[in-house]
This record gives C-alpha cells, structure tokens and sequence, in this order.
C-alpha cells in the first residue's frame, strides 16, 4: 500500500469500503492492522470521502482513490512545499498515467496550473483527487464532496476551494494515476459534463463568487450547456433538451 510506503508517514491512515465483496476487510485487518477500517454499504465516492474525512482528526487531509498511488516521497514534498509558504492551504501535485500497463503522454488540457485557478478548472476538473493535500479548515469553510453526485464530485468541490483559496502546484509527479479499465467512474456515465453543468449552476446560484467569477462560470455554463443540448437533440431526448434549452436562455442573458 503507498500510503504505507511514505518517506513522511501518515499520522492517521482512513480505509472506506464502498460495500465491497472481495474480502477487503479481512485484507486490511491482517496485513494493516494499524489503519482504520470503515464500511459502507454502496453510497458511493464522495459518502466515501467524506467518511473518511469524518474518522480522522488531523489538520491535513490527503485522498488516494482505489486505481491510484502515492509515489514514496508525495507527503513529505507536499508539507515542506506548504511549510515554506503557509499562505496556502491546497497543495496538488502533477502526476503519470499509466493506461494499460504503459506510461503515456499527459494530455495539455490536463495540465496542472497553481495560484488562483478558478478560471483553469472551469472546463474540467484540473486538479485530481489523489494528489491534493489539503487543511481541514478549508472543507469547514466550503463544505465537503457533494453525495448527490454521481461524478464529477471533484470538479464541484475544486470549484467551491477556488473561488477562495489559492492553490500551490508542486511542478514534479507524485502519484501514478492508471486507467483503461472500464469500471472506471469517468466511463461509467453518458454526458458527463451534465454533472458539471450541475456545479456551475449551484455555485453561480450561490452567490458567493467575484464578479468576474461569476461572469466567467456564467460562460461555461452557457457553453457546456449547448453542447449537451445538441447531444440531446440528436438522441431525440426531448423532455431534456427542453430543461437545457430553459437553462441556457436563463443564464445566457448575463452573457451578453
């Protein structure tokens, strides 16, 4: 297990079972009897999450979903990073891919940016779970993952802690982030981008962005929006399309 590998240990080390049937529990008591086992019944990543965060009591949060691994030296470059400039309070990180066994090129839209980067995780979600470390104080101050999402959960939340908080990149690689394997959440669901249609919405609905903020969400919307409409219409969704079309025509207005 990565986390146990770390150069930096962990003080509290949180595994949630999202209702697993593959003996997990009985692996993780028997080779990892210092973690902390917790066990749901199929409630999904961010029940998931945000049970975890509720075991622990730390200042600092970190996430490693199931298909991902910390490199041995993530947590230690991640706090001296932060202990250099305590000014922030996110840290994330770049990070390989590894589809079907080989490393392959990041793709640019994928590429990791730092400072104040509400605009940069507008299209998709630009920072990945796994390789943030985080102060508790920020969940507190915007609140945790969204359970009412199905995907997309990480863009809603990144969007939420960037509207208020800068972020520090650290430029070098400290996870391997595999795919190409079909369970994966991303390929689960058709129109993704419904979901973050969803996170703009509510944070724009909100009231809480700058202005500029609030114009520049109030595009992407608009824009995503359009997008999907067109894929609805091309699969004779009509009832849909007919909420997305509502929806552009409300928010377009601010555009102009």
């Amino acid at each position: 297990m990565s986390v146990d590998a770390q150069t930096l240990s962990a003080a509290e080390i949180v595994v949630v079972d999202d209702g697993s049937t593959d003996g997990t529990g009985s692996m993780i008591r028997r080779e990892f009897p210092q973690v902390n086992y917790c066990y749901q019944q199929n409630l999904g990543v961010s029940a998931a999450r945000n049970l975890g965060i509720a075991q622990t009591s730390g200042e600092w949060l970190a996430f490693l979903d199931s298909d991902d691994e910390w490199l041995p030296e993530k947590l230690a470059k991640q706090k001296a990073a932060l202990t250099a400039r305590p000014q922030y309070k996110v840290c994330h990180t770049e990070e390989n891919w590894i589809r079907h066994g080989t490393q392959v090129n990041v793709p640019k839209k994928y590429a990791k940016t730092g400072g104040w980067i509400f605009a940069d995780c507008l299209p998709l979600c630009a920072m990945s779970p796994s390789t943030v470390l985080i102060h508790r104080s920020v969940l507190t101050a915007v609140g945790v993952f969204d359970p009412r999402l199905p995907a997309c959960e990480d863009y809603d939340l990144w969007l939420r802690i960037t509207a208020d908080y800068p972020v520090l990149l650290l430029a070098q690689a400290q996870i391997n982030k595999y795919g190409g394997h079909e369970d994966q959440l991303s390929s689960a669901f058709w129109g993704m981008d419904r979901f973050r249609i969803g996170a703009l919405q509510k944070i724009i609905d909100a009231g809480r962005l700058s202005e500029h903020n609030r114009q520049a969400a109030v595009t992407m919307l608009v824009k995503k929006a359009g997008i999907y409409l067109n894929g609805l219409t091309k699969r004779g969704k009509i009832d849909e399309a007919d909420y997305y079309r509502q929806l552009i025509k409300r928010y377009a207005v601010e555009t102009i």
